[in-house]
């Protein structure tokens, strides 16, 4: 099934770009969003789909990145639909190969059960990545590029090293070096410590710039908000999820060989540290695109932070991963439908959205609430599940600088937002045809439901997949 899951999206991506037609070719997107969905629910609930070879399985924690990416791409395909018939001035042709191409190796990233493979698999996603920033063809979008290009770059290579640090630990400790991951769990004990700890260290750093953790997060602002919409909604649920992912799995292997208390305490740092400059970096930011960018680095931090909490608040975290997801598919949709209502980002001239873009800047409002941490929404269960671990393992200092940086961020976000939602547009304020339609709204509510019935109820369907990763990456051999 690993294959399906991996090559279905790489052949409908050569399709895409083998068919003239710029009418039908994003008609793709959807049916390959539909095919990947009912494939991943399949291997859900049929476990012994999850292991295609040696180095193709699907773990617990990769059953619910698999499952939160395939459910996004699938939504957000129909929006890109929509989104494409507004850019008739563009060729949609190797927008839409890399899209499914992407799909194609982030699935890849999941399913590896070698972590060179893994490496492989999100250095692949970069360079499909890579033209979807560059769309809109501007200055200041080939800067973005290059930024992440460049400064993700940096990070993978320091991967790469970690990853070949993880091998020695194996070697020094007198073992067959290896790179596959239920090998590594099981010698887990035997590795070389000193080795093991420089491998997390790297692996931290380098997969925690794919994630766009502070200080590694410069090249988000730019990226976020020159790429379109879509593609932000995928790089912030999407990529990043994955890149959790790898650091999961780093984790899982530190708490294997009994190091899972140093790996915590830098997991906390990290986490606080991301929150903190996120907080500090959205007081005052006019341009609500790059605010979401800033938005997604705290909720990267709130992660790694649950991570590192360790206990229950490691359910907490892989849930607000999937609660995260959902609501910045919420967000960047609506946002680039108010981009193109007013041709602008920044709150100068965006004002009145409710008026304009009434949907989506309902939307925008209500994705405001839910990413702060508003309850009914589900990150406010996420969040307080978090905070609650922390006070419970007695990490009050963490738990404290958690509320504190909670607090900022729903200052600067809701300073932004409010402005550029309420009240009325600017009388020189450029007026553009667009309007709400169906294909550019529907899948924003669609997502905006799902996160309010997390907040209500967790479904068992995933309740016990959550239990399932969180107990995995809590076990030993």
């Amino acid at each position: 099934m690993a294959f399906a899951l991996i090559f279905i999206p790489l052949l409908m991506a050569l399709a895409a770009f083998l068919i003239g037609s710029a009418r039908w070719r994003p008609l793709l997107l959807p049916l390959t969003g539909v095919v990947h969905l009912g494939l991943t629910l399949l291997v859900l609930v049929r476990p012994d789909l999850r292991v295609s070879a040696a180095w193709l399985v699907l773990d617990p924690a990769g059953c619910l990145v698999l499952l939160l990416l395939s459910l996004l791409f699938c939504v957000v395909s129909f929006y890109i639909v929509g989104y494409l018939r507004y850019r008739q001035e563009r060729s949609n042709r190797i927008f839409c190969m890399c899209i499914l191409a992407f799909l194609g190796t982030l699935s890849l990233v999941i399913w590896s059960n070698h972590l060179g493979l893994m490496w492989v698999g999100i250095e692949a996603t970069a360079l499909c990545t890579a033209p979807l920033i560059y769309f809109n063809r501007t200055p200041r979008s080939i800067e973005a590029t290059w930024k992440y290009m460049l400064i993700g770059s940096v990070g993978i290579a320091l991967a790469l090293l970690g990853s070949f640090f993880l091998a020695y630990a194996s070697l020094h400790s007198g073992m067959a070096p290896s790179l596959v991951y239920s090998e590594l769990l099981t010698a887990a004990p035997q590795l070389s410590k000193p080795w093991l700890h420089a491998a997390f260290v790297l692996m931290l750093v380098g997969y925690g710039t794919k994630m766009g953790l502070a200080p590694m997060h410069t090249w988000k602002p730019d990226a976020y908000g020159e790429a379109p919409a879509a593609v932000g909604a995928l790089l912030a649920g999407g990529v990043t999820s994955c890149a959790f992912l790898c650091i999961l799995r780093i984790y899982h292997l530190c708490v294997a060989a009994g190091e899972g208390a140093y790996a915590s305490r830098l997991l906390v740092f990290m986490g606080l540290l991301s929150m903190l400059v996120a907080g500090i970096l959205m007081v005052g930011q006019l341009d609500f695109k790059r605010l979401l960018a800033y938005s997604s680095v705290e909720h990267m931090g709130i992660l790694v932070l649950g991570l590192g909490i360790g206990g229950g608040a490691v359910y907490g975290s892989l849930l607000h991963l999937f609660c995260n997801g959902l609501t910045k598919g919420v967000l960047f949709m609506a946002a680039g439908n108010i981009h193109r209502a007013y041709n602008s980002t920044t709150t100068d001239t965006v004002r009145g959205a409710l008026r304009r873009v009434p949907i989506s800047g309902g939307l925008m409002l209500a994705g405001l609430l839910a990413i702060t941490g508003s309850p009914p929404f589900g990150p406010f269960i996420s969040e307080f599940t978090i905070l609650c671990a922390a006070f419970d393992q007695a990490h009050f200092w963490a738990g404290g600088l958690f509320l504190l940086f909670l607090f900022i961020v729903f200052i600067g976000m809701g300073a932004t937002i409010l402005l550029m939602v309420q009240g009325k547009a600017p009388v020189d304020a450029p007026r553009t045809a667009y309007r709400d339609g169906m294909l550019t709204v529907l899948p924003s509510l669609l997502l905006l439901a799902a996160v309010l019935l997390l907040g209500l109820t967790i479904p068992e369907f995933l309740n016990s997949r959550l239990l399932a990763a969180a107990h995995f990456l809590e076990a030993t051999p």
